[in-house]
Parts: C-alpha cells; sequence; structure tokens
C-alpha cells in the first residue's frame, strides 16, 4: 500500500467475514504479510468477537485512513495496527493487538484495503471466508454486549439509557472518543 494516500476518496477498502483455526501465529502473521506484500493491499484480521459488527470495524477504519493517511499523526508504525488501535480506542498497542488474531478457531472481520481480488484470493488458501449471511456477525446477545462493555468501559447505566438496540453506538462513540484522547 502506497504511503503517498491524500484522500480516504481514493482508498477503497472491503470488509469480509472469515474463519480461521490458527495453530501458530507468527506463521499466520507472515503468510498474511506475504500476501500483502505480493498484492500491495493491507490485510488487517479483526477479531469478530471483540467488535460490535461491521459498522465498528468501518468506523474505526475510517479514523485509521484520516490519521496514518491524511493528518498523518498516527500512533503506530503500521496503519494495520493504527486500525486495531482505533478498533480497541485504545492508544497501547499491546492492548490493540487483542483485538487481531488469537490461537485457535477465530471469527474475523480481514479488512483489505485497497480492495483487492488478488490479496482475497491468495489470504483465501488459509482463512475460509463467509458471505452466506452477513446479519449472523451482527449478533449483539447478552454474553457480547457483557464482553463489550468491559471492553469498552460502558456501564449498564448507559446501556439501559439507550437501549439494546443503540449498545453498537456506544462502542463507536468510544472509537470516536479516542480523538480526544489522542
Amino acid at each position: 500500500m502506497t504511503d503517498e494516500m491524500t484522500s480516504g476518496d481514493e482508498m477503497r477498502c472491503e470488509i469480509r467475514r472469515a474463519y480461521a483455526d490458527i495453530v501458530n501465529e507468527p506463521e499466520f502473521l507472515a503468510a498474511i504479510r506475504r500476501v500483502a506484500k505480493r498484492t500491495g493491499s493491507a490485510v488487517i484480521c479483526i477479531d469478530a468477537d471483540r467488535v460490535a459488527g461491521e459498522a465498528h470495524v468501518r468506523a474505526a477504519l475510517s479514523h485509521a485512513i484520516r490519521s496514518y493517511y491524511l493528518e498523518r499523526t498516527p500512533v503506530a508504525n503500521s496503519f494495520e495496527m493504527e486500525t486495531l488501535l482505533w478498533t480497541g480506542a485504545t492508544r497501547q498497542c499491546t492492548d490493540a493487538t487483542s483485538f487481531g488474531i488469537h490461537p485457535g478457531g477465530c471469527r474475523l472481520f480481514v479488512v483489505f484495503c485497497p480492495a483487492s481480488a488478488a490479496a482475497a484470493h491468495d489470504l483465501a488458501q488459509i482463512v475460509t471466508f463467509d458471505d452466506a449471511d452477513p446479519s449472523a456477525w451482527e449478533d449483539l446477545g447478552p454474553e457480547k454486549r457483557a464482553c463489550l462493555r468491559g471492553l469498552f468501559g460502558i456501564t449498564v447505566e448507559e446501556e439501559a439509557a439507550v437501549g439494546p438496540d443503540r449498545f453498537a453506538e456506544l462502542v463507536m462513540e468510544r472509537v470516536a472518543l479516542l480523538e480526544v484522547y489522542r
């Protein structure tokens, strides 16, 4: 991916859903880096169980593109890590990595920036894409909301005030608030 990005309109990213069984994290990350290098597209794997759906990923991605490419004020040394920082609404890289891959079975939102059919094709050798039912990846049941409350410091009172249908907005608010803390 080029560091010559001047406008968010120049970068069209694609978000796909995938499953991966990760036995060895360093090997998996090396495979992702090879795909990215070969295709010129950043490839970012985000743990779907630690985000409030695709809208959360898109919000974090938008902030990452702005801070890394447009304003050139990133916290991280790579666009991929910058995206994870925004996803986790944190300035700490060690905290942000928990929003990426982990050993074992993973449900992932896979981001390609810019969108790349070649990168998706190559990555399909190590992940299984799931394009069947996007709504299944948006479920914010009680257990997931409890997890997200802990990750993003959302109180039960805040959740009650907005209602369960707007819970994802509270998470995205935390992502947006990172701008203030930077």
